[in-house]
Formats: C-alpha cells, sequence, structure tokens
C-alpha cells in the first residue's frame, strides 16, 4: 500500500512539473505575438492620411459646390477631375491622382502665413494630387512641378507651391513620395486645364537621366 502511495505521488508530481513547464513556454511565447502585433501596428501607421497644417483638408470634399470648414478655414469646390494619370520618365513612375479648384477663404490665424503669397484675404487655388517612386537602382533626384502654365496664360513656378509637402529633391532607389501641390491662381472662370513641366531626371552626379515632360490636366 505505501509502495503504490508513493507511485500515485510521483505520478502527481509529474504532472504539476507539465503544467508548469506548459505555462512557462506560453508566457514566453507572448512576447513573439506582441511583437507582431506591434509591427502591424506601425505598418498601418506609415500610411495614415496627414493632413496639411496650413490648408482646410479636403480630402471629402468631391461635389461640385460643396464646403468644408475647420479652424483653418473654408473651402468651396468649383471643379473636381479623377485623373489617375501615369507618366514613366527616367526611372520615375509619377501618378497624378486627382486636380481640383477651389475657393479658400483662411482662418484669420493663417493669413500671415498666405501673405508671402498673396495679399487677398480670400482667393481660388488648383491643387493636384501626386505620387512619385523610384524604379531605378540608383538614387535620383527629381520635382515632379517645375512650373505650372494655366489655360488663361497664368505662369507658376515650384517656388509659388502653397502646400510644402516636400515633393522635389531625392528619391532613394525603391523610395517614394505621395501629396500635393497648390497655386494660387486669378481668372479662375477661364481655366479649362493646366500644363505641368517636370524637371529633368537627375542622378547624384547631376547627369540628367532624362529631360523634363510636359502633361497637360483638365480641371
Amino acid at each position: 500500500m505505501k509502495k503504490l502511495s508513493y507511485i500515485l505521488m510521483f505520478l502527481l508530481l509529474l504532472t504539476g512539473c507539465s503544467a508548469e513547464n506548459n505555462a512557462e513556454n506560453q508566457t514566453s511565447g507572448d512576447p513573439v505575438k506582441t511583437i507582431d502585433q506591434t509591427e502591424k501596428v506601425q505598418s498601418v501607421k506609415k500610411d495614415v492620411y496627414v493632413p496639411n497644417p496650413q490648408i482646410t483638408d479636403d480630402i471629402n470634399l468631391v461635389t461640385v459646390g460643396e464646403t468644408v470648414t475647420d479652424d483653418k478655414g473654408e473651402l468651396t469646390l468649383k471643379s473636381y477631375k479623377n485623373i489617375n494619370k501615369t507618366v514613366n520618365m527616367g526611372g520615375v513612375e509619377m501618378v497624378l491622382t486627382e486636380a481640383k479648384l477651389m475657393h479658400y477663404v483662411p482662418d484669420y490665424s493663417m493669413i500671415d502665413f498666405f501673405h508671402a503669397y498673396t495679399h487677398e484675404e480670400e482667393f481660388d487655388f488648383v491643387k493636384v494630387g501626386i505620387e512619385v517612386k523610384n524604379t531605378s537602382n540608383e538614387d535620383i533626384k527629381f520635382t515632379p512641378v517645375a512650373f505650372v502654365k494655366t489655360s488663361s496664360g497664368e505662369l507658376k513656378t515650384w517656388e509659388d507651391d502653397i502646400f510644402l509637402e516636400e515633393l522635389t529633391g531625392e528619391i532613394q532607389t525603391n523610395g517614394g513620395k505621395k501629396g500635393n501641390i497648390g497655386f494660387i491662381v486669378e481668372n479662375t472662370d477661364d481655366i479649362k486645364s493646366i500644363e505641368i513641366l517636370t524637371s529633368d531626371v537627375v542622378n547624384n552626379e547631376d547627369e540628367s537621366i532624362e529631360k523634363a515632360k510636359t502633361i497637360k490636366v483638365d480641371i
């Protein structure tokens, strides 16, 4: 009988150790799951849309005549074109996503910023959504919009861009940028289209890989 009791105690001890080891294995596995979840969250955060700090968010403004308002001001959509036009040049893939003509009444707190571009307290501007990707095997330098000319004859340069979303400059191999460019314009009733002149595609030795292109966009 004693021998049987010892055997039962030994079996219970083994069962307890086994359960403890399983619990430890499960605990040690938890950090791996946490890291995977963190990586997923970080991956999602990279694609989060970030509104422009100077200009009222127009991401949902797609119906002509509608108005949106926030603490930066009031935007009214005057014209909208869904473009999705792809241009390939010198290892650069550039997609023009959309074009908008909008009327903007900035909040008083934003007036000083826009005085560098106009002395009007409200104005019209053209906005174009752009995505660029370096598909070559070397770093390149590229400016998606060096000049803009409206169909009414108004000329703007990249220095007149009010969005300031850093689409110009170096793009690393397999790297990319996306954002918006926008230019304050006059005589908007006569504007039917704009012509965008890109820069050359240039390598790190400042050698031209491909010459600039002109792209026409209807407004």
